[in-house]
């Protein structure tokens, strides 16, 4: 999924969701398998 997408899915700003998305990757929680798609690990 995109971030805008979670965003939507989530009810929340797209860039709250970008920090959130960015903070699951550190903890290896998501993956990017293509650059802006997201997918749990």
């Amino acid at each position: 999924m995109r971030p805008g997408d979670i965003a939507e899915k989530a009810a929340r700003d797209k860039y709250d969701a970008s920090k959130i998305i960015d903070q699951m990757r550190k903890e290896g929680k998501v993956a990017s398998p293509k650059r802006c798609f997201y997918a749990p690990v």
